[in-house]
């Protein structure tokens, strides 16, 4: 097998040949130059530039030279210089980052800014074990101290997860078996892991935002111990609450049987109130008209008293003599006897009037 023909012994053959215009070698040539200043400058871009994402932290690290070693200026977004074989910038995500412990690693595996790990393998007070898939929220809030101390990207990822774990053993396993259901005093434990991690990674610059239980699983032999014991313990409950139910149905009913006596005793009073008062407005209404009609009766009397005073009084025989007069003025003809003691005669005035004692 022959050996490739040299480029530029190919164009030189062809310009020979005449098989090939010189103006068109030209501008084969000029774009040629235009490719490879395009691809040089792209080189030297890679080599003296580097570009820090938004959400991210710039650390140069200086590997010859003076004040050799990670530098403590931090580097934002944008482009910066560097120089080739002698620097080198580091960048480490600004945003919350996730650490999973979970037994679905595969899930998350191709989200970003999450981490995974097995699950925490906890020993419960009472001497039982417990797998428990947790979630912890952090941030990387002094670049420079997490460079110095846990290392480079990947390195400071590697360096957390051997210190979740035993601060969630160390809280968590305070529990009993069956108080891991009890939520509050499970999250008091949590933040107090928290709190621990807090701590511990305040020195090497991180800050540790929230760690939350979001599972967690026995074996099923004492998973169904913990069901069976459960359910006692809420057949308990659920006879404990009936019987106090009933107690309490009894209490409302005998309340309510008191009220209606209450309510039949203050109607009873409540009439025999009005029956009092009824008869006290007729009591009350017999004695004024009483006094009425005694008064109306003294009235009467003392009229007829004063009516016999002016009788005996000057001047009442005239009176009768009138009223005799206007008495006999109403007689067409009377027939008496006008001679004798006891004769009656109308022109003897003064005998007429001494019959009828008129003084």
């Amino acid at each position: 097998m022959t050996n490739p023909e040299n480029p530029f012994d190919l164009i030189k053959r062809l310009l020979a040949q005449k098989q090939i215009n010189p103006r068109d070698l030209f501008k084969n040539y000029l774009g040629l130059i235009i490719i490879v200043s395009i691809i040089a400058l792209s080189i030297l871009y890679k080599m003296f530039f580097t570009y820090v994402g938004p959400n991210e932290y710039g650390i140069k690290v200086k590997q010859v030279g003076f004040n050799a070693g990670v530098q403590k200026k931090v580097y934002g977004t944008g482009l910066h210089f560097l120089i080739p074989t002698m620097q080198s910038m580091e960048r480490l995500p600004r945003d919350i980052q996730t650490l999973e412990l979970t037994e679905t690693p595969r899930m998350y595996r191709r989200m970003r800014n999450i981490k995974t790990g097995r699950p925490a393998h906890i020993q419960t007070s009472d001497g039982f074990y417990v797998d428990v898939d947790c979630t912890i929220l952090y941030r990387i809030k002094d670049p420079y101290k997490v460079i110095t101390t846990l290392g480079k990207k990947g390195i400071y990822e590697s360096s957390i997860l051997p210190k979740v774990e035993p601060a969630i053993k160390r809280t968590l396993g305070k529990l009993t078996t069956e108080e891991f259901y009890n939520s509050p005093l499970r999250v008091e434990k949590t933040n107090d892991a928290k709190k621990i991690l807090q701590v511990e990674f305040e020195e090497k610059g991180l800050e540790v935002i929230n760690v939350l239980v979001r599972y967690f699983h026995y074996s099923e032999e004492i998973q169904k111990n913990i069901e069976e014991k459960k359910l006692k313990d809420q057949l308990v409950f659920k006879n404990k609450a009936e019987a106090r139910a009933a107690f309490e149905e009894a209490k409302l009913k005998k309340v309510i049987e008191e009220g209606e006596a209450n309510v039949s005793v203050a109607l009873a009073k409540g009439e025999a109130y009005v029956t009092m008062k009824n008869a006290e407005r007729d009591n009350y209404v017999r004695k004024i008209h009483a006094r009425a009609d005694l008064l109306i009766k003294e009235a009467e009397a003392e009229k007829t008293r004063l009516k016999n005073i002016a009788l005996r009084m000057g001047g009442s025989n005239q009176m009768v003599g009138i009223e005799m007069a206007k008495v006999l003025g109403g007689l067409e003809t009377i027939i008496l006897s006008s001679d004798g003691k006891n004769g009656l005669n109308p022109l003897d005035l003064k005998k007429t009037l001494n019959m009828f004692e008129v003084r």
